[in-house]
């Protein structure tokens, strides 16, 4: 007859070690209890399960970590028995041993049959006496586990303590009351097993994430990899994260990931298995995971069911494959798709950080014959493609991507350029190498031989002791030419120097912080202009973005000159718009360098890829004439990933006055394909408005960290434009009118020459030349106002200002200022009384509520507030107090955020206080159009 043993390991005391876990195994079942750290006196109260059929054949092994005992449990006459303590013994690593004492264990043991649906619930304190509890408990906390917190469960010691079960009387102990009590206790508790025991009974029993990712890495024969799915490669792309990291990212339980690809897709009721070992050889994890996927134009809403299986698991590698079956659509009993997801690592990054090479392939098996293959195949690679499209761009906003050409190319070229040297003698004797300076040489040599031949002259004519003056006209021409010749090398030697040595200061320095980072190769320029008759300049080029400015090295006499040189910027905590580049001719260190032309590189007209090797042709009247041009490759990375963007946003909340949040994938998604803009791009913040050019044309005004966008669709006709914050050259308020309908309008003027691509919105264009945008009819004018002001002159701050602003904002709470609360919270209100009372308190205890102490915290959160939080009561007027307050409600529906302002000041009547508030709903529909 099955029976079941339930082990309860309850404590431990004087072990010789500070982390010790238990591990208990009989015949092929195993378990383990959690890690207790730093203590020599552990306690568990975990309890196991064990499914035997002949308990005297069995032997239970229980593993003490570094510690073992060979034991026996006392007989007696209980079917369970009582907490005992079991002395432990040590043992070698052959499993020896020795009679050495190690600390005991307490345990309790109990027998029932397979339908006895009780078992022994001790939870043992560590400071309680040895305690017998026989009170029953249900069945779920058979079961007790605890995940471990982190990675990977390190193999620790290898000798094992056995606790020999005295198998013949145990057996005949337990035995003795199963049997009087077999009629009775199991019909009937037969009938009242939960399917939940069943299903524990006949599948494998579950294991933490953690747990089993460290089991499967542990093992030796490990499968190979497979080879990837027919169908096709829907994702193959390097990013800068561990391996580990973004397996736990992708298939981790509750990843946060997961919800987000959810939202995005418009994915429903998900729903995840707990991870659980596949069959008994628990060769594998598995895991089911359930959702209704969203209604396209061709297929109604569907419940779709993905098996999760690891086949695959080294200390670098985890291979998925993911069964998909989909019977509610067309034909979807006659197929299912296949995904096979394989994380490997990727190549080394020259930041040092580890990199991960996702590839994901998908293929399709159809369990019937059916004539409608070629549409099914063709439907699923065209909904794969779309779908893992909004994957990796999601993907993409956690992680920097790689590009495969572009990590080789930044690779490969900083190695290499880095090994040539700037300056050497080749380049010396190339410079001096030319007719002044080796005739020069050569005359010198020429009087040093002659002064040698010559011996000392008797004075003659004018001349005096010391003094020698030339004695012929030729002697006199001769010296001449000689101190010409001298001059002229050296002025060359002043200007070889001065050109190695007066560089600037910033040539050469290595990024540093965390952010957005840029590095430019100067590899080589073609055809610079000259002022020279010679037709050669010593040209250097100056690069400039975000206020921070890189020189490189000055090379002279050639119009072709080869750099191969890498500057990099400092991390900026805002993605770069522009980079600014200049060429210079190199005059010495008083003199004006001439500009021999000048370029302009927009990042967000511009892909990685062709960043990475571009030509850049150089404007202005030389560099055209000329037609020079540079060839640069361009990196632009984010070492810090996705908390670059919430530092960024933190920072402009305290500079905009105004809570700002990154929306959700899917809009930022969507606002990145509108306006055609790389994956870096994040949206801030959008404002219905109207854009005023000849008729009023009604759309949306989006803000972003780069950019500000115009979107609208008029019965299929749409207008959409954006331009740069460097671009503004001013911004004005004017007053409403009848013009505008009643409402103000925002004016915003650009530089000259600056938005040609955003002309066609513009209303008109001022005397300077400067293109006017006309912006009108918002929701809330004093948010939307307030918000582009201080995003524009924020953005167009030097980086000491910026600096300047940031002390000044780091001892502030972040608050969140409601539209135009100061003008609401003065003028007089229309309110409704929803709530009076007279309370027997005093005036005083009532107003602890509103101090931002224990009390208020407790009220708020019994009311349903989380992260409740308040600033101090400041001064704004005479008798008239205001703080901010933020906190998230929860409500059965949803959770959405709470900011508001509130001002308390005497009421002079009654005596006692008025407490003004204002309140905005964050993340709720239309909360731009109320308070």
């Amino acid at each position: 007859m099955l029976k079941k043993l339930y082990v309860c390991v309850l404590e431990a005391k004087d072990l010789p070690i500070k982390n010790s876990r238990v591990k208990l195994q009989l015949g092929k079942f195993k378990y383990k209890t959690r890690i207790s750290r730093n203590t020599f006196n552990p306690t568990w109260n975990e309890e196991f399960v064990f499914k035997v059929k002949d308990i005297a054949e069995e032997v239970l092994v229980v593993t003490v970590v570094n510690d073992h005992s060979d034991d026996e449990l006392k007989d007696n006459n209980k079917q369970i028995s009582p907490p005992t303590w079991f002395s432990l013994q040590c043992s070698n690593k052959s499993g020896r041993f020795f009679n050495k004492f190690c600390g005991k264990i307490l345990l309790t043991i109990s027998l029932h049959c397979k339908s006895r649906a009780s078992s022994m619930n001790h939870r043992h304190s560590p400071n309680s006496t040895i305690a017998i509890e026989n009170s029953a408990t249900d069945l779920d906390d058979l079961h007790t586990s605890s995940q471990p917190s982190f990675r990977k469960v390190r193999k620790m010691g290898e000798g094992k303590q056995l606790l020999k079960v005295i198998a013949n009387r145990l057996d005949r102990i337990f035995n003795k009351k199963v049997r009087n009590s077999k009629s009775a206790d199991c019909s009937e508790t037969s009938n009242s097993l939960s399917d939940y025991e069943d299903s524990v009974e006949e599948n494998s029993p579950p294991c933490s994430f953690e747990e089993g990712i460290a089991v499967m890495e542990s093992r030796d024969n490990q499968p190979e990899s497979p080879e990837n799915l027919p169908g096709g490669i829907l994702v193959d792309k390097i990013y800068v994260v561990s391996p580990y990291n973004l397996n736990v990212v992708l298939f981790a339980p509750n990843s946060q990931f997961r919800k987000d690809l959810a939202e995005l897709q418009g994915t429903t009721n998900l729903q995840e298995g707990a991870w659980s070992w596949k069959g008994e050889d628990m060769s594998c994890l598995t895991r089911v995971v359930t959702y209704t996927k969203a209604a396209s134009k061709l297929v109604k809403a569907v419940i779709a069911t993905e098996e999760q299986t690891y086949i695959r698991v080294t200390k670098g590698e985890f291979v998925v494959l993911v069964s998909v079956c989909t019977p509610d659509v067309p034909y979807g009993n006659t197929f299912r798709i296949e995904l096979l997801y394989k994380i490997m690592p990727g190549e080394e990054v020259s930041s040092g950080d580890e990199s991960s090479h996702l590839v994901i392939s998908w293929g399709i098996v159809f369990l019937q014959s059916t004539m409608m293959k070629g549409m099914i195949e063709s439907g699923a690679r065209q909904g794969l493609k779309e779908s893992f499209d909004q994957f990796s761009n999601l993907l993409a906003q956690s992680f920097k991507v790689l590009d495969k050409q572009e990590l080789i190319n930044k690779e490969q070229l900083l190695a290499t350029l880095q090994t040539e040297s700037q300056w050497n003698w080749w380049q010396a004797i190339a410079y001096f190498w030319n007719f002044t300076v080796v005739s020069t040489f050569f005359m010198v040599l020429y009087f040093l031989l002659h002064i040698l031949r010559c011996g000392p002259s008797q004075p003659q004519g004018l001349e005096f002791r010391g003094i020698e003056l030339p004695d012929s006209l030729g002697e006199l021409v001769t010296s001449g030419i000689l101190v010409i010749q001298l001059k002229r090398v050296y002025h060359m030697v002043a200007h070889f120097v001065q050109a190695r040595f007066q560089m600037g200061t910033d040539h050469g320095m290595k990024a540093h912080g965390d952010g957005w980072v840029v590095t430019v190769a100067l590899i080589e320029g073609v055809d610079l202009a000259s002022l020279e008759s010679t037709g050669f300049s010593d040209p250097y080029v100056v690069f400039t973005c975000n206020g921070q400015t890189r020189s490189s090295s000055v090379k002279l006499e050639t119009s072709d000159p080869h750099w191969n040189e890498i500057l990099e910027f400092d991390a900026m905590e805002e993605p770069p718009s522009v980079l600014h580049v200049e060429v210079f001719d190199f005059d010495g260190p008083f003199d004006q360098d001439v500009s021999l032309g000048h370029a302009e590189i927009n990042f967000l007209k511009h892909t990685s890829t062709e960043l990475a090797d571009m030509w850049l042709m150089l404007e202005g009247k030389l560099a055209q004439s000329a037609q020079s041009k540079l060839h640069l490759r361009i990196f632009l990375d984010n070492n810090k990933g996705v908390e670059t963007i919430k530092d960024y946003l933190e920072k402009k909340e305290k500079e905009v006055g105004k809570k700002l949040n990154l929306p959700s994938p899917q809009r930022n998604s969507t606002f990145q394909k509108l306006f055609g803009l790389p994956p870096e791009e994040f949206l801030i913040n959008d404002f219905t408005c109207s854009l005023k050019r000849k008729l009023h044309l009604q759309g949306r005004l989006f803000l972003s960290a780069r950019i500000v966008g115009f979107y609208a669709n008029l019965f299929g006709h749409k207008t959409k434009f954006f331009f740069l914050w460097e671009d503004i050259d001013n911004i004005q308020v004017l007053p409403p009118s009848l013009a505008s309908l009643g409402s103000p309008t925002l004016v915003i003027i650009l530089r000259r020459g600056r938005g040609i691509d955003a002309r066609h919105g513009a209303k008109s264009q001022d005397e300077e030349g400067r293109l006017r945008f006309h912006f009108q009819s918002f929701v809330s004018f004093g948010s939307a106002s307030r918000t582009i002001m201080a995003l524009w002159r924020t953005r167009i701050l030097n980086p000491y200002q910026k600096e300047q602003i940031t002390e000044e904002h780091e001892d502030q709470e972040v608050l969140v200022m409601p539209d135009d609360y100061g003008s609401i919270l003065e003028d007089e209100v229309k309110m409704s009384s929803i709530y009076s009372a007279e309370l027997p308190i005093k005036m005083g205890l009532v107003m602890e509520i509103f101090e931002g102490g224990n009390l208020e915290h407790k009220i708020m959160k019994r009311s349903g507030c989380m992260d409740y939080d308040t600033t101090p009561w400041d001064p704004v007027k005479p008798d008239v107090l205001e703080r901010r307050v933020s906190y998230q409600f929860n409500r059965h529906s949803s959770v959405f955020d709470v900011t508001s302002t509130q001002q308390k000041f005497p009421n002079t009547i009654t005596g006692g206080w008025i407490v003004n508030e204002v309140m905005v709903l964050n993340g709720v529909p239309f909360s731009d159009h109320f308070r």
